[in-house]
């Protein structure tokens, strides 16, 4: 269900997806407002679920996560059971970012943070040994182009 945003909702959502530590007062100042009328619209966006959570953006390469895996899975079998179990395994692993469940030949893929290639195999060789997997290629990035949490909020 999509929640109704107008012009000063948005305004609000891109100043929160480009610094959520600003205070009302900053927001309000930023977007044409006042502090009460920018708080009751944050309040009412969290209330819908528009606003999930809040966070912060750590640097992978300053914590020694210099290497992403996009990790393709395939696999043979697509019963609830193996599907919760895989689901399971990869829930539970720091090291995996993002993951989706595909269409087409590809079951799905992974996002994986690690430190080295190293690391990347410790964390393939736990999954295995976790849940049957029939194929699996991981690819490594080699240079990061665009990466962003910031939603296209604009009309």
């Amino acid at each position: 269900m999509t929640f109704s945003l107008d012009t000063l909702d948005r305004k609000i959502l891109t100043e929160l997806q480009n610094d959520a530590s600003q205070s009302y007062d900053e927001i309000a100042k930023k977007v044409g407002s006042s502090k009460t009328p920018v708080w009751n619209r944050i309040r009412k966006m969290r209330k819908s679920g528009v606003i999930t959570r809040q966070t912060v953006i750590l640097d992978p390469d300053k914590l020694g996560l210099e290497a992403c895996f996009f990790v393709l899975v395939r696999t043979n079998e697509h019963e609830a059971n193996w599907q919760n179990k895989f689901l399971t395994a990869i829930q539970k692993r720091p090291e995996v970012l993002e993951a989706y469940r595909l269409a087409g030949d590809i079951d799905y893929i992974l996002k994986i943070r690690v430190a080295n290639a190293k690391a990347y195999d410790r964390f393939y060789q736990a999954l295995i040994s976790e849940v049957h997997i029939y194929n699996v290629t991981a690819l490594l990035a080699m240079e990061e182009i665009k990466a962003t949490t910031i939603l296209p909020v604009t009309e």
